[in-house]
């Protein structure tokens, strides 16, 4: 049984005059004739071998694809094609096989070589401009699906074809147009719609990725722009797309290799370039400063912090790091409103953080929030109730405000908490001979309350221990 497409090589091919008697009438040609004839017989026998060979080949392959061994089927449709290099079938078949694979190149150019050798070829056609518009290689897809239309004019599928890749085309151009205007719900609607019909248009794939950058969705950033560099892992942009988006996830070692692949390409890439040196600052910098914050070099942390800060400022990941570093430098030299703001900002990025609320609370007894303290301490014990240092630092923050409730003696003295025994003495004589009630007849009842506090923050100014 031969396949479609292979030639009938059997005898019948054979012109009769080979065999004529006629042929070989003169004895001068008779010896030519029979070695004509003999090679005529060979040579048809060799084609009915090949013809027979190749077919079993198609048949082979035909079975491994159904199979989805696609390995094995390439192979069988390469040898089909190695004996009968002008038959388009082979080549169809071993495009279909790559199509399975998703190598879209070496499909298209299988389907090239079958268009070259039948010009005519309907389905070649037909087939390549179904592909070419998975690539959005739109205009050559239209072509080709008008080409199916001249050789079968009113054919329902071709027309439906050419419809389609037009239009695609054109939600192409627009998506193109709202990204560049940052109208990018539309461009997105737009892109969804070209993709439903372009699945693997390199394009339309690289624009959803630098969407999703926009959007700072970046894990489907790198989805998207892996999908390009598998259809090419040379294109430039998605390597930079990439990148940064990863740049962005806080996977600082897969962006630079992204970067450096890039670069290795084409040195001189102005993005690709500005993107690693950038990185590579913010890396230097952000190791500076952990390592003065190690050595208790705070002020040199802080600078180093805030340096780092300015490289990359919507680096939203990254910069809970270099927040949380300069807290804690921040705590150690007793800055606590800054702190605080510095610990908050962590906090509003990662509510969870607990290395973030133990140095707020911190930083809040720096600034007297007692309660703001306490609340703190609170939440950090509630994530990890055997931490010993919370336990204690709760301990402190309730107690100071516990404090903070009670009168302040010293300053009903006029008195700062620093005052000595000697100046709370005089404090204490001058305001009891102020309010003495015998001085003061004209509102004696105010005067007995102000003498009794004032006697009474002597008292326990003077002998604290008698209050405990």
């Amino acid at each position: 049984m031969r396949g479609e497409g292979v030639r009938d090589c059997s005898m019948r091919e054979v012109p009769r005059t080979w065999f004529s008697d006629s042929a070989c009438a003169s004895r001068q040609w008779r010896g030519s004739c029979r070695g004509i004839l003999i090679s005529g017989l060979i040579l048809a026998q060799v084609f009915h071998v090949l013809a027979s060979d190749a077919a079993s080949y198609l048949q082979a392959g035909d079975a491994s694809l159904s199979k989805g061994d696609y390995t094995i089927a390439l192979k069988q449709y390469s040898k089909f094609i190695e004996l009968d290099s002008s038959a388009p079938l082979g080549f169809t078949k071993r495009s279909a096989v790559y199509l399975q694979q998703r190598k879209y190149r070496e499909a298209l150019a299988d389907l090239d070589r079958a268009l070259s050798v039948d010009p005519s070829f309907f389905q070649g056609y037909l087939n390549r401009g179904r592909l070419l518009r998975q690539m959005c290689r739109f205009k050559e897809a239209n072509q080709d699906f008008q080409k199916v239309l001249e050789l079968k004019p009113g054919h329902t599928n071709g027309r439906k074809e050419l419809e389609q890749s037009a239009h695609a085309g054109a939600l192409l151009e627009q998506a193109i147009a709202r990204f560049d205007a940052e109208e990018f719900d539309q461009a997105a609607e737009a892109l969804e719609k070209v993709l439903d019909v372009s699945s693997e248009c390199a394009q339309a794939r690289l624009l959803k990725a630098k969407l999703a950058l926009k959007k700072k969705d970046y894990s489907d950033a790198v989805a998207e722009a892996g999908r390009v560099l598998k259809l090419d892992d040379s294109d430039l942009d998605a390597l930079l797309v990439r990148g940064n988006a990863y740049f962005y996830l806080a996977d600082h070692d897969v962006a630079l290799r992204h970067y450096q692949s890039g670069l290795r390409l084409d040195p001189e890439h102005g993005e690709l370039k500005k993107q690693y040196f950038k990185l590579k600052m913010l890396l230097r910098k952000t190791k500076a400063a952990d390592e003065a914050l190690e050595k208790s070099k705070f002020r040199t942390a802080v600078e180093a912090y805030l340096a780092a800060l300015e490289i990359v400022p919507d680096h939203e990941l990254h910069n809970i790091k270099l927040n949380m570093g300069l807290c804690k430098a921040l705590v150690q030299l007793g800055r606590g409103k800054d702190a605080v703001m510095r610990c908050s900002l962590v906090l509003e990025m990662d509510g969870a953080s607990l290395d973030a609320l133990e140095q707020r609370a911190e930083a809040k007894l720096l600034v007297e929030d007692w309660e703001g303290a306490v609340a703190d301490f609170k939440a950090a014990i509630q994530q990890n109730p055997q931490d010993h240092d919370l336990r204690e630092g709760l301990q402190r923050a309730e107690h100071a405000l516990k404090l903070s409730k009670r009168k302040d003696w010293y300053k009903v003295l006029g008195l700062s908490n620093t005052a000595s025994a000697l100046e709370i003495k005089k404090a204490y004589k001058r305001l009891a001979l102020q309010w003495h009630p015998d001085k003061n007849q004209d509102n004696k009842e105010a005067a007995e309350d102000k003498f009794r506090e004032v006697a009474e923050a002597y008292e326990v100014n003077c002998f604290p221990f008698l209050f405990i």
